[in-house]
């Protein structure tokens, strides 16, 4: 009897995935623009690194990665022992282990509002509670919101430091009442753009054992494509993690390119060093043009244009620079990557262009409020 092709029969998602958004990033199209959208890189990689890309793809790439001589030189880098910390595909995966390890279904996880999507996307593949705290209407750190919803039980707990996309920063202080308020909560903090403020809790994992911090190879090391990230914690905990995770998920390129990344420190300490200063000519600039924009300790800025967002977006890509719309989130609102001095005087006078312009009927200077009042739920398909 041959198989009814019409027939509804077949493997039934849990309900769990079925009442997710589909994650659908929008990376097409990039090409020869001015990619101010995802908080990269924006000059490249080492040229060390590129050098020795060369030489690890001409050779026998049959054989699985070996990892010994990664976690001492790594941890060395960043002064852990190897026992505390975990090689990750990127970022991504370090919040996958978090919660594969530590959440189960209907268990509370509590993120803030807006962030980083991923933290939500992986407590719900877990069917996970997912409890979001708002950010304060100034896109302050909700503190205290955070602190009464740790008090209450949660399994996991996710910060980014700074966040994603406000750029904001929790203070140690904060950081440090949140963990004490939940020790059997798993509590990442996520630290992809330490390099641009220089604030971290790394060393504190000696001190709380249910702390966990990462770190991405993405943002200042310009390594987006090869995925590759850090998940430190303490060495018991990372030894479950472990357990857990895939034993070769972090391939041969990104693991050499990673190792290089490490040698050639002062590449990035260059570069993020002119970021910051780009970033305080972009704020002096938009301050001048009368756009509002949120301080920030990472290598964007977020930008409150308003009823004209949309408008500035379409005349930006006319002029080749690609930034993120994130009125998903902080309506009116759009995210702006910062790159090197002469790339944001590119950025710079475009936006001096358009805000002399007549944006949908308007002056584009006219600055609508920052709502009260964010929307009801952050669509997933939010790239950092």
């Amino acid at each position: 009897m041959s198989p009814n092709t019409n027939s509804k029969a077949g493997p039934k998602p849990r309900a769990a995935i079925e009442a997710m958004d589909p994650y659908r990033p929008p990376s097409s199209g990039r090409e020869d623009k001015l990619r101010l959208d995802f908080n990269e890189n924006t000059v490249g990689c080492s040229p060390r690194v590129v050098k020795r890309l060369g030489k690890v793809a001409a050779q026998d790439l049959t054989v699985y990665p070996a990892y010994e001589e990664v976690f001492e030189q790594l941890a060395g880098y960043f002064g852990v022992r190897a026992d505390q910390m975990a090689l990750t595909n990127g970022t991504d995966e370090a919040i996958q282990l978090v919660v594969n390890t530590y959440v189960g279904e209907k268990d509370r996880v509590i993120v803030l509002r807006p962030s980083y999507a991923m933290y939500r996307f992986y407590a719900q593949v877990a069917g996970a509670r997912v409890i979001e705290i708002d950010y304060a209407a100034d896109l302050r750190f909700p503190h205290e919101a955070l602190l009464r919803a740790a008090r209450s039980g949660a399994k996991a707990i996710f910060i980014a430091n700074p966040n994603n996309p406000t750029g904001t920063l929790a203070s140690p202080e904060e950081l440090r009442e949140i963990l004490e308020a939940a020790p059997n909560a798993a509590v990442l903090i996520d630290e992809a753009y330490f390099e641009f403020c220089g604030r971290t809790v790394l060393p504190w994992i000696n001190r709380f054992p249910n702390l966990f911090v990462s770190r991405t190879f993405s943002k200042a090391f310009g390594l987006a494509a090869l995925r590759v990230g850090c998940l430190f914690s303490d060495a018991a905990n990372i030894a479950v993690i472990r357990k857990g995770q895939s034993p070769y998920s972090v391939n041969a390129l990104g693991v050499a390119c990673a190792l290089e990344a490490i040698r050639d420190p002062g590449y990035v300490k260059k570069y993020a060093a002119e970021v910051i200063r780009a970033r305080v000519m972009l704020c002096q600039e938009l301050q001048c043009l009368g756009w509002k924009y949120f301080p920030s300790a990472a290598n964007f800025v977020l930008v409150q244009f308003g009823s004209a967002s949309g408008a500035v977006l379409r005349m930006l890509r006319d002029a080749g620079i690609l930034v993120r719309d994130r009125g998903y989130e902080v309506p009116g609102c759009v995210r702006i990557t910062v790159g090197t001095i002469a790339q944001t005087r590119r950025l710079i006078s475009a936006l001096r262009s358009i805000s002399r312009a007549d944006v949908d009927g308007r002056v584009s200077q006219t600055v609508t409020p920052t709502p009260k009042v964010l929307p009801k739920r952050v669509k997933a398909g939010a790239l950092r």
